[in-house]
Parts: structure tokens; C-alpha cells; sequence
């Protein structure tokens, strides 16, 4: 790739994160490109659908929140590495409104450019819930798409402005439900 064309990708990626986090995933690719100070043709050049713009936006904070699950597993404590997982995990899709559809829709579709990051986190929560079930400290009946799916509605409800003074007491009634107490 030219020098020139790095750097408006590059300028491309933070001005998505700029208005995308402002705006929401349905943001405007137009504003987009504007914020880049680029062409619409370009933005479409580097990125021709909204999702291939979201997982190159996205893809780098998914692999760090899967990765952050595998040295988390590393941890002495399985429910106390399954919570901190899960709270990093929930204030992702917070940072994004409107996320949370796009990220379920990707892990339904293996075609999508998503597929792959959301998979992998999904299968890096369910290391994690597995690891605290076997040790008792975590339901049993739970799978790893549980886990995702309560993500997905913790992130959703940020979205929802009655519920927003709530999310983090919603946050404790989901984990404690999660976590079994002994």
C-alpha cells in the first residue's frame, strides 16, 4: 500500500472511531469520510461496506478483550477472571451504540467480515465460564452464547436511556445470577 494510502486508511479508522462513537454503528459514512477529510470514493475504496469498516475498527479491540480471557485464564481465582472478563466485555459494546446487533447478526452469519472476531471472543467467555463451572463457582446450565447473548443486553441497555442509571446495579443482578454463591 502507497504511503498516501496508508495514511488515509489510517485517518479513515480514527475518524470512524470519532463519529461511530458519537453517532452509533449506523453512522453516516459520508460524515465519515468528511471527518477524514477524504472522498466518499475513498472511504469506499479502503472500506466498501459498513462492515468492512466496523471490523477493521473493531477487530483490534475484540482480539485484545479475546486475548486479555486467555491470560485471564492464567488467573488463580475462575470466577473472579470470569467477571472481569465479563465487565471489560460489556464496557465494550458500551463504547459503541448500536454494536450489539451487529455483533450478534456476525456471529449468525460465518460470510460476514465480523464472523471471526466475534467468534473467537465468544469461544474466550466460554473458556473462562467453563473454567468457573468446573470449579463450581459458576452455573452449570450456561454456554458460552449465554454469555455472549448477556453481553450483548448488558451493552444494549447503555443504549437505552431509562435504563442507563440502572446499568450498573443490572450489571451486579446478571453477574450474581451468573456466579454461584457458596
Amino acid at each position: 500500500m502507497r504511503a498516501d494510502a496508508k495514511e488515509n486508511y489510517h485517518h479513515l479508522l480514527v475518524a470512524a472511531r470519532d463519529v461511530i462513537t458519537q453517532q452509533g454503528a449506523g453512522a453516516s459514512l459520508r460524515d465519515i469520510a468528511r471527518r477524514a477529510e477524504v472522498s466518499h470514493v475513498t472511504l469506499l475504496r479502503h472500506f466498501p461496506t459498513r462492515e468492512a469498516l466496523l471490523d477493521a475498527l473493531l477487530r483490534k479491540s475484540l482480539e485484545e478483550l479475546t486475548a486479555k480471557a486467555g491470560s485471564l485464564e492464567l488467573s488463580s481465582s475462575p470466577g473472579e477472571a470470569l467477571l472481569i472478563w465479563l465487565r471489560d466485555a460489556v464496557g465494550f459494546v458500551q463504547v459503541y451504540s448500536g454494536v450489539v446487533t451487529i455483533m450478534a447478526a456476525a456471529l449468525a452469519d460465518p460470510q460476514s467480515a465480523l464472523h471471526t472476531s466475534c467468534d473467537e471472543l465468544r469461544k474466550a467467555g466460554e473458556r473462562l465460564l467453563k473454567r468457573a463451572q468446573a470449579q463450581g463457582v459458576a452455573r452449570s446450565d450456561m454456554e458460552g452464547s449465554d454469555l455472549f447473548a448477556l453481553i450483548g443486553a448488558l451493552g444494549w441497555m447503555n443504549d437505552q436511556a431509562p435504563f442507563k442509571p440502572r446499568a450498573e446495579y443490572l450489571f451486579e443482578v446478571v453477574s450474581n445470577a451468573i456466579m454461584v454463591r457458596q
